[in-house]
C-alpha cells in the first residue's frame, strides 16, 4: 500500500507533560508512548483521557536530549482496552523547529541506509 502522508513520520522516544492550555491548575504529568512524529504533529498513547479539539502544551524530547517546547491540539482518539490512542497537530510551531525535526529525519534515513549496506 502506498503511503500518501505528507511528510515522514518518525518514531521517537521520550516523555511528553500535557497540560491544559488556559487552567489555572499547574501542568499534570501524563505516562506518554510517542508511537509517530512529524513536522505536523504526533500520534501518542496513554492511559489519560483528553478531549478532543483542546489543545495542550507540551514538552517533547528528542533523540538529542534536546527539548521542543511546543502546543498540540487533539483532533483524533481510539481507545483498546484502558489505553488512549491520540493523534495531534502543532500549533504555531516555528520554522526552527520544525527544521530540527526534518534534521532527524535525514539522519534517521542515512543511519537506515548505512545499516542496510552493512
Amino acid at each position: 500500500m502506498e503511503d500518501k502522508r505528507k511528510h515522514k513520520r518518525l518514531e521517537l522516544t521520550g516523555e511528553l507533560l500535557l497540560k491544559t492550555l488556559g487552567s489555572s491548575d499547574g501542568p499534570q504529568a501524563a505516562n506518554i508512548e510517542i508511537t509517530d512524529c512529524s513536522r505536523d504533529g504526533l500520534g501518542f498513547s496513554t492511559d489519560a483521557q483528553l478531549v478532543i479539539g483542546n489543545n495542550y502544551e507540551a514538552n517533547l524530547t528528542l533523540w538529542t536530549k534536546e527539548t521542543l517546547h511546543v502546543f498540540v491540539q487533539i483532533v483524533r482518539a481510539a481507545k483498546t482496552d484502558d489505553v488512549f490512542h491520540y493523534g495531534g497537530i502543532f500549533i504555531g510551531m516555528p520554522d526552527s523547529d520544525k527544521m530540527r525535526i526534518e534534521v532527524y529525519e535525514t539522519v534517521e534515513d542515512q543511519l537506515k541506509e548505512q545499516k542496510a549496506n552493512s
